[in-house]
């Protein structure tokens, strides 16, 4: 934000200087203390002195102006000037409120924190500071400061004053950011009761069906990166290896399952997003398998006939993959979605097919060799 500044640096005041004419005449005694200095430290007074004669109300206009040409910057330095300098203002609140949230836009967490945190009431406001409550958590979040975001949106959700929509958007936020303080447990419980706490909702078809999606669709996150975590270790037996093979093969079940609930609710948005992550699951099982090392048991002629046998069986997951990245593709046209989900599907489907057509030509059979020349 662009602010004038004078700094005031370094101010000295001699302590045994003279304070009086009659002072300055007298003698000074030999015992009298030496002069001291007295450094005090550094003051900045800030402002901004190009908005100095604009009143509130054209301060405000002009913020709004700013704000809606998209150019944030001056967005929020109008609308900051006129919260920091109009306190009576009737626009101060709105001010307050629209200096974060071009401040948010331009990424500049802190400073939007700054603005929201004195209009945020969680636990009791409404209006202005229910919305600043809800803006608070969201740069929270984009701060790092999750265990923060979730107290602010726990406060939200257990409110029973607030509509039922406010409490569900509240609660899924809090298990977002639980999930990405790597709470995986304490996530799917709050995603849980969120879903939980919208299904029992007399008239859900009334509610924004995007918070829902996206509980469904963290909870399928949740499952993924367990999904993840299971290594296949050669060193294993072949009979511990089919069971981390057959447990890891739940997992990516339990988390296509949370997709597929994700897709059904219908939010373009989140069933975008969850098509490309139900193809991703297959695309990563085929790779984590098909680069498993076969079992150390096994002798070398033994390993080689494993790896022939399963490059065949996990062929099919590479058609699996193809086939939901094409419905997803086609689900996401239809319904006109925008999403960086959608561009990356179409590069993992590009990718798949293109895997399935070296595989193809991989099994085809080596031409003979050129016959050679007749004798004469």
């Amino acid at each position: 934000m662009m602010r004038g500044v004078v700094a005031i640096v370094g101010v000295v005041v001699g302590v045994g200087c003279a304070h009086t004419k009659a002072q300055a005449t007298k003698a000074v005694p030999d015992t009298a203390p030496p002069a001291q200095e007295v450094r005090f430290d550094e003051v900045l007074i800030t402002g901004d002195l190009a908005l100095e004669k604009l009143n509130g109300e054209e301060l405000f206009a002009a913020g709004t102006s700013f704000y809606a040409a998209q150019d944030y910057a001056q967005a929020a330095r109008h609308f900051g000037r006129l919260a920091d300098f109009h306190p009576n203002s009737k626009h101060r609140r709105e001010a307050l409120y629209n200096a974060g949230l071009s401040l948010e836009k331009l990424k500049a967490w802190d400073d939007a924190h700054a603005r929201f945190v004195e209009l945020a009431d969680p636990v009791k406001g409404t209006g202005d500071s229910l919305d600043a409550s809800f803006r608070l958590a969201e740069v929270l979040y984009h701060s790092g400061r999750y265990a923060e975001a979730v107290d602010v949106l726990k406060a939200i959700a257990d409110r029973p004053d607030l509509t039922a929509d406010k409490r569900l958007e509240a609660r899924v936020q809090q298990g977002i950011c639980e999930v990405e303080a790597q709470q995986l447990d304490t996530a799917e419980a709050t995603l849980r009761t969120a879903i939980t706490f919208w299904s029992a909702q007399p008239d859900k078809d009334l509610i924004e069906d995007y918070f829902p999606g996206q509980a469904q669709f963290f909870l399928g996150e949740i499952y993924r990166t367990h999904y993840e975590s299971v290594q296949l270790d050669a060193n294993k037996s072949s009979t511990k290896l089919a069971e981390d093979l057959e447990f890891k093969s739940e997992l990516l079940l339990s988390s296509q399952g949370h997709y597929l609930r994700a897709i059904r609710i219908g939010n373009g948005y989140w069933a975008t997003a969850s098509g490309q992550r139900i193809g991703g699951l297959y695309e990563s099982m085929y790779d984590h398998m098909l680069n498993a090392p076969a079992p150390n048991e096994l002798s070398a002629v033994e390993q080689d006939v494993y790896r022939g046998e399963l490059r065949k069986k996990i062929r099919v997951l590479i058609t699996k993959a193809i086939t939901v990245y094409e419905r997803t593709l086609e689900a996401a046209e239809r319904i006109g979605a925008q999403s960086p989900f959608v561009e990356q599907t179409r590069a993992s489907l590009q990718r798949m097919k293109d895997l399935l057509l070296a595989e193809a030509k991989a099994d085809e059979p080596a031409p003979p060799p050129p016959a050679g020349k007749p004798h004469t």
